[in-house]
């Protein structure tokens, strides 16, 4: 379910995202006379490198938040709905209360993450799986480990983590 904040992120994050777009692409005479012409293409290239691998963080969490928002969506009508029995509507109390919870740890993770090893990331679980996307120039399997065990050392149970790096 989005909340407020979430939507407000996205949308301030877009507006960013598109303003830095325009100011990269809009001509300015002064610029391109101070500095020379190879030098500003090669600064294009990585402002929109790094926009398409921030962005490709976004589109993940966009798309997780879509397909939960469409599940939640079909057992708050099953809560709602009269024709379903009481067993049924407690099922999917019990869900929606699991997404919730696996939402809220998925931030806290990205959170951590973000914290302890400064990595723009992407949390996604699903059931005892955990997979991590982190941006970063170089793909540290120290720091991959750390991030096993930080998530790790949350449950009791054996998780399956997977820790991806993507290049900046």
């Amino acid at each position: 379910m989005i909340n407020k904040q979430n939507l407000w992120f996205l949308t301030l994050f877009s507006l960013i995202l598109v303003l830095s777009v325009y100011y990269i692409t809009m001509p300015n005479d002064l610029l391109t006379k101070a500095v020379k012409s190879d030098n500003v293409e090669q600064k294009k290239e990585a402002t929109k490198e790094t926009v398409e691998e921030v962005s490709s963080l976004v589109a993940m969490r966009v798309s997780l938040e879509e397909e939960r928002q469409s599940v939640m969506t079909d057992l708050q009508e099953q809560l709602t709905s009269e024709e379903t029995s009481s067993e049924e509507k407690n099922n999917a109390y019990e869900k929606l209360k699991y997404l919730n919870e696996v939402q809220g740890k998925e931030e806290e993770f990205e959170k951590k993450i973000k914290e302890n090893y400064k990595l723009d990331c992407f949390v996604k679980m699903d059931n005892s799986n955990v997979s991590v996307v982190c941006v970063s120039a170089k793909h540290d399997s120290s720091v991959a480990n750390n991030i096993m065990r930080l998530i790790q050392n949350e449950y009791k149970d054996k998780m399956y983590i997977t820790v991806k790096f993507q290049k900046s």
